[in-house]
């Protein structure tokens, strides 16, 4: 009897989690059937995607660590650079087409691969070198070649569309495809969401990790330096999805620190509450987890009052998450709690509601309460034709404002934070300052700020929660203490005092 044909599959050792290339198999079919089911699309038609390309870091031979461009990579699920892609809309059948590398390459890279041995790789129909792109097309035919173009409504940037010599002899259109494809990637496949638990589960573990390590005296770096070993180390992650929040003291309140001219380079103080936003991503499917904390393990009154507030107000959003509630209804929940807890710590004053109408939430929490996220970490799709942006303050920072549906992944993370520059435009509005306690608010400044952000799946009956780190108060100096009781990460020689 023959043995059933072993499929295809991306795995990083049995420790990880192994990825079937029957997920980026499913995911082609169901544009295809979008596609098919359009009125625009005629029979015949031809998806045409380009990967990434690979670089060098300006002038120089330096090569970045490549990582494939994220439609390319939900179509065909292909690790290296250079490729083109292809799907025959009325059949389904794949078409992958490779660099043709000279021979000496495999000198500097190893052995080339051939074309059969990409076809059985990535499992596809049909492989054929880029070289050969526009005689194979000449050879099928097709009705119309769609190209990828459109806008991503985080970056504003537009995806890159596919060229290749000769394309000007066929029919093409830029228009039709990417609503379509986009679309697809806000609802995820059960395959792909069992990736998207992976990512989560190995980023949660590595946050607990830093939870127990984190020492006064550290430096911000050296908590990003503990998360990346983990992720790495522990779940074959290479790639991160973002780069790494790690603000302690006032930095917390500085929503995207980390980035070059803030580089986690503080020294962290005994008494800094820490917000740290890190998320892995496997095999391109993201995470993207904050968990904030005292440095030193034990809450001070202040730190415990903030932090339960946001605790409160994140708790609500996923109490009421499901399908049919609507993104901007959830942020304005959160805001109500926030500001509802706020105002029982003496910080505010006055009617919540009207605290409402002139927005105070914003003043507290300017970010969106939170986004979509798959093979992106602000994933595509937020605003779809008909879907409008929100235009008062917070809410027009909403990277969505859809209403909930079955099988799509997005972030709650609700914050509070003290932004001087904030504050003080609120003290110099009237129909702002009058709920404000500025004696109250003073005493806060330099606080930084909090952030709880979880990833959830939006299912039928509800949502599922992804991320599995500690959120009480309790959970969390439990897990600190005991971190303080072992024998943790290995620092060097000459900061082994920070471990006493």
């Amino acid at each position: 009897m023959a043995s059933a044909r072993v499929q295809p599959a991306y795995c990083r050792g049995t420790h990880t989690i192994v990825v079937s290339m029957e997920l980026f198999g499913l995911n082609r079919k169901r544009l295809c059937e979008q596609l098919r089911s359009s009125k625009n699309v005629p029979q015949g038609a031809f998806v045409l995607l380009q990967g990434g390309e690979s670089e060098t870091r300006y002038c120089s031979d330096h090569e970045p660590l490549f990582r494939q461009e994220s439609y390319f990579h939900w179509t065909f699920g292909v690790e290296e650079p250079d490729f083109y892609g292809g799907v025959e809309v009325d059949t389904g059948k794949a078409i992958l087409f490779p660099p043709k590398l000279p021979d000496e390459y495999a000198v500097w890279m190893g052995r080339l691969l051939t074309e059969t041995e990409f076809k059985e790789r990535y499992a596809v129909d049909e492989v054929v070198f880029s070289s050969e792109i526009a005689s194979y097309l000449k050879g099928k035919s097709p009705s119309v070649i769609l190209t990828l173009r459109g806008l991503n409504t985080d970056s504003g940037k537009y995806s890159r569309e596919a060229a290749f010599d000769g394309i000007s002899e066929f029919k093409v259109d830029n228009g039709i495809l990417h609503p379509v494809i986009s679309e697809c990637r806000v609802f995820k496949t059960d395959m792909e969401l069992d990736v998207l638990r992976y990512s989560n589960r190995i980023s949660s573990d590595a946050h607990k990790e830093v939870m127990k390590a984190v020492r006064p005296r550290m430096y911000e770096y050296q908590l990003e330096s503990i998360f990346r070993h983990c992720c790495s180390f522990s779940g074959g992650v290479r790639h991160l999805a973002y780069t790494c929040i790690c603000g302690s003291g006032d930095n917390g309140a500085t929503l995207h620190y980390g980035h070059a001219g803030a580089p986690n380079a503080k020294q962290i103080d005994d008494g800094d509450m820490c917000l740290l936003d890190m998320g892995g991503e496997y095999y391109c499917y993201a995470s993207d987890i904050t968990c904030s904390f005292p440095a030193n393990g034990k809450f001070t009154e202040k730190q415990r009052g903030i932090y339960e507030a946001v605790f409160k107000s994140s708790r609500a959003v996923l109490a009421a998450a499901k399908p049919g509630v609507n993104w901007v209804d959830m942020h304005l929940l959160a805001d109500r709690v926030h500001l509802e807890q706020l105002k029982s710590l003496g910080l505010l004053k006055g009617d919540v509601e009207d605290m409402m109408k002139v927005r105070l939430g914003a003043v507290f929490m300017p970010h969106g309460l939170g986004h979509f996220m798959g093979i992106d970490t602000h994933d595509v799709g937020g605003y779809p034709e008909g879907v409008e942006r929100p235009t008062e303050p917070g809410l027009k920072s909403l990277r969505t404002a859809r209403t909930l549906e079955a099988r799509m992944v997005i972030t709650v993370e609700p914050g509070i934070y003290f932004i001087n520059v904030l504050l003080d435009a609120a003290l110099a509005k009237p129909e702002q300052s009058k709920f404000l306690d500025c004696e109250k608010i003073d005493e806060y400044r330099g606080f930084g700020g909090v952030r709880i952000e979880d990833n959830i799946a939006i299912h039928e009956d509800g949502m599922e929660l992804l991320t599995r780190v500690p959120r009480t108060v309790e959970e969390i100096e439990k897990l600190m203490e005991e971190g303080r009781s072992q024998h943790q990460t290995p620092l060097p020689q000459d900061l082994q005092q920070l471990k006493r």
